[in-house]
């Protein structure tokens, strides 16, 4: 399988903060070319900034990529270069086939002709025979959901016909490669959910796709693979949900795992001491990222120093809102007595189907219970964290549906129905 897109050391430099004089007169011209010219040697009033450097990546023909990062990290600069927006500093990017894109919102189209007209300049652009334009005209329209304004100037659209209207014929018209920037950002849910239907289709059609988006869910669910850029650069490259789990943890501050190699500094008292806690799947294997109908686990390493008083672990889970999703705590038997000195492990199972999609951040305890309150003797806020994502193939609590659930949790309830 070729590669649809070829990028190698591609970069671009900005200058900022470089003076330019206001219009003068023949004198004043003269006399600055002359001063600098005597003083060719000073430093120059400006500085240098890289938006995108050295960045090198290739995409089959076929695959989804996404493009993730913080504002600024140069996401869009990116796509302006591989659309010959922007000329790059260094480096060269190399795409074969047609390419259609939307970067902002109403991109390419020109304000005083009508949402038909673009429609047709915008098809000609890309490289599109009329005829072709034509048969893809009323599905386009049917798409962006204007037809009673096609006919008006694009001008008078709100910013959210513009962006529904760009993206219907960037998609229908079928390019062999689309460069998508942010388009999930404006429009309501159900242009959102059929932007990402439309961009599955062309997928699974064969067609190419770079997809910049700041909503992580979308990016799991619809990309093969993600480039992570901070400051320019790729910091992460790799399969779609694990690039994501390792963004989100790195924004979060917190990983998978935490150890306390040292007991003496670790968190505790004198009864009890942390040693590790580590973000678990069924088989025991450290994990970042969870497939939303599959169970987790949060295992508990900790250390007793002496007989004392019962104790009990404990864990509060969080949405990546900061919302508490629960607590949970470990109320058998076996912590009804105290414990014996020693390393213990135990293992809190969240079951599949319950948490809600995207980052889980976890706090740990080791408890007493003094009534009516809970003593802790060892603790961390925010231990582990990670992702739960839903590959959306219909056999979970979302089902068909390809939005996003709002809540801190989403569980798969048993309905019972009854027909009269």
């Amino acid at each position: 399988m070729g590669a649809a897109i070829a990028v190698e050391g591609l970069s671009k430099r900005y200058r900022i903060g470089e003076l330019h004089s206001a219009y003068g007169t023949l004198r004043d011209s003269l006399s600055t070319a002359a001063r600098r010219a005597i003083h060719r040697e000073q430093r120059s009033h400006y500085e240098e900034i890289w938006a995108v450097r050295n960045v090198t990546f290739d995409v089959v023909d076929g695959e989804v990529l996404g493009v993730i990062g913080r504002n600024g990290a140069g996401k869009s600069t990116l796509l302006k270069m591989l659309t010959r927006i922007t000329t790059p500093t260094e480096g060269r990017a190399t795409i074969r086939g047609r390419v259609g894109s939307l970067l902002e919102v109403g991109t390419g189209f020109h304000p005083e002709l009508t949402g038909r007209q673009n429609v047709f300049l915008n098809g000609a652009v890309l490289g599109m025979k009329r005829r072709e334009i034509v048969g893809k005209f009323d599905e386009i329209v049917e798409f962006a959901g204007v037809e009673q304004f096609i006919d008006t100037p694009v001008k008078r659209y709100s910013s959210g016909m513009s962006v529904r209207l760009a993206f219907a014929v960037a998609a229908h018209l079928e390019p062999d490669v689309l460069l998508v920037d942010e388009v999930l950002a404006v429009g309501d849910a159900e242009f959102q959910r059929r932007c990402l239907g439309r961009m599955e289709d062309l997928s699974e059609s064969g067609r190419t796709l770079i997809f910049v988006s700041h909503q992580m869910q979308a990016v799991s669910q619809l990309c093969d693979r993600a480039l992570w850029l901070d400051h320019g650069q790729v910091v992460g490259e790799g399969e779609s949900a694990e690039v994501v789990a390792r963004y989100l943890q790195a924004g979060f501050g917190s990983g998978s795992h935490r150890e306390w190699p040292d007991l003496a500094s670790a968190p505790g008292d004198d009864l009890v001491r942390l040693q590790s806690v580590r973000v678990v799947d069924e088989r025991g294997q450290l994990i970042d990222t969870l497939d939303v109908r599959r169970s987790v686990g949060i295992e508990i390493t900790f250390v007793v120093l002496r007989i004392g008083e019962a104790i009990l672990p404990k864990i509060k889970v969080y949405d990546s809102r900061g919302d508490v999703a629960f607590n949970a705590m470990d109320t058998s038997a076996r912590w009804h007595e105290p414990s014996s000195p020693g390393e213990h492990t135990t293992t809190a199972w969240i079951p599949g189907n319950l948490l809600n999609e995207g980052l889980t951040s976890v706090d740990v305890s080791v408890c007493s219970l003094g009534a009516p309150k809970l003593y802790p003797h060892a603790g961390c806020y925010d231990a582990v964290s990670f992702h739960t994502r839903d590959p959306g193939d219909g056999d979970s609590a979302r089902g068909l549906f390809t939005g996003q659930w709002k809540g801190v949790v989403r569980p798969l309830l048993d309905w019972t129905t009854e027909v009269r």
